[in-house]
């Protein structure tokens, strides 16, 4: 027997419902289960062995062994001026010409005053030499005797006098030629030709700088003092006359340069430590014919006290800090990253030495520090560290 439509409908509809309801039902009975990501992969490896030199370390600037102001001595129109400026000038070279004809008349006239003194001198001489003869034989008195004497030293003196005023007038004409005092660069002349110099005080023409050698002094810390002081002494190296004999080598840097391709040796130590800033004061000396080292550039310096040192090198991207100071991230046995506070020493290159708180075998973690958390599990890739990481 057929139902009819409109019962067929309502029956159609009910099982559709009954369906709607079973499926929530039906899924409620599997579980949602969360599966954890595996661990990361980090790339580790054990640090780099190798011998090293070790250094102290220090700023400063690059100054000039010689520096002098070229100044006006006497006083006159400036005649000539004998160089380029910013030239290279050998010693003794004529820089400055400040007119020389009144002091060379004032030189020529001291000279004919010698002159005139000179035959005074001679002829006061004879005559006390023929007044002495005719006392000794008594056709002279002893007075006539005595005056000769007495005009003989009076014209001796007037000759010094007069010798001295010649050498006083030939250095007054020398000052008419400002000459370099020692090979060097001459700055700019701040004089020209024609201007009056010299007046009641000096004059300043220009300046010359001496570049080679050049000095490059900086300073140390009060730690690094005494680091190199024991090391010295185990060398016998005790006194500052042993420090400066024994030729110490510093090398230096600049700003643009990489490492410390210039190199000198130690010439000076400040006698004392600057109490306000706890460091010394040292000065390198360094042959500078290229120039490269100007005076007031800024300069990185270090003076090697170790050489061969066996050291731990890990690359310095590895490097972490934390309050307490440098850090590692090392994977253990267990693949578990650990965190490792270290001392850290010289750096080689890319490389960091590790002084204290890292073992030969211990590995390290230098490839994807971001993924590596301590306390948590790594899948370590083994990696090599060398000079080029």
């Amino acid at each position: 027997m057929r139902m009819p439509g409109h019962k067929r409908c309502r029956a159609v509809r009910g099982a559709l419902a009954m369906l709607l309801l079973a499926a929530p039902l039906a899924a409620c009975k599997d579980e949602n289960r969360f599966v954890p990501p595996p661990p990361p992969q980090v790339g580790v490896a054990a640090p780099l062995k190798e011998k090293i030199d070790r250094y102290v370390f220090g700023t400063g600037n690059a100054s000039a062994v010689n520096q002098v102001d070229l100044v006006a001595r006497v006083a006159g129109f400036l005649q000539d001026i004998k160089y380029q400026d910013g030239q290279f000038v050998k010693k003794g070279t004529d820089l400055f010409i400040i007119e020389p004809l009144p002091y060379l008349s004032q030189l020529q006239q001291a000279q004919a005053t010698v002159d005139s003194d000179t035959a005074q001198l001679k002829n006061a001489a004879s005559e006390y030499a023929r007044q002495s003869a005719l006392g000794a034989k008594d056709f002279a008195s002893q007075a006539r005797v005595e005056d000769a004497l007495t005009r003989r030293d009076t014209a001796q003196a007037a000759l010094a006098g007069a010798q001295a005023s010649v050498a006083i007038a030939a250095i007054q004409y020398s000052y008419t030629r400002v000459t370099a005092p020692f090979d060097g660069v001459v700055s700019a002349h701040l004089q020209s030709v024609g201007e009056l110099v010299g007046g009641t005080t000096p004059t300043k023409l220009a300046t010359i700088v001496q570049l080679d050698p050049i000095w490059v002094t900086f300073t140390l810390s009060e730690q690094d003092v005494l680091r190199v002081r024991g090391l010295l002494r185990k060398q016998g190296i005790v006194t500052r006359a042993d420090l400066l004999n024994a030729k110490v080598p510093v090398e230096v840097g600049l700003q643009n340069e990489t490492g410390f391709p210039h190199r000198g040796i130690l010439d000076y130590v400040a006698p004392g430590l600057d109490p306000s800033t706890g460091t010394i004061t040292v000065r390198g000396v360094f042959t500078n014919d290229d120039r490269a080292l100007l005076p007031g550039m800024f300069a990185r310096a270090r003076i090697p006290i170790e050489s061969g040192v066996e050291a731990l090198l890990v690359p310095d991207t590895a490097m972490g800090a934390d309050q307490l100071g440098r850090t590692l991230l090392v994977v253990n046995a267990d693949n578990v990253v650990g965190l490792r506070h270290v001392v850290v020493g010289e750096t080689v290159g890319s490389l960091r030495e590790v002084v204290s708180g890292l073992k030969p075998d211990d590995r390290v973690v230098i490839e994807g520090l971001q993924r590596a958390v301590p306390g948590q599990k790594v899948v370590p890739q083994v990696r090599t560290v060398s000079r080029a990481s």
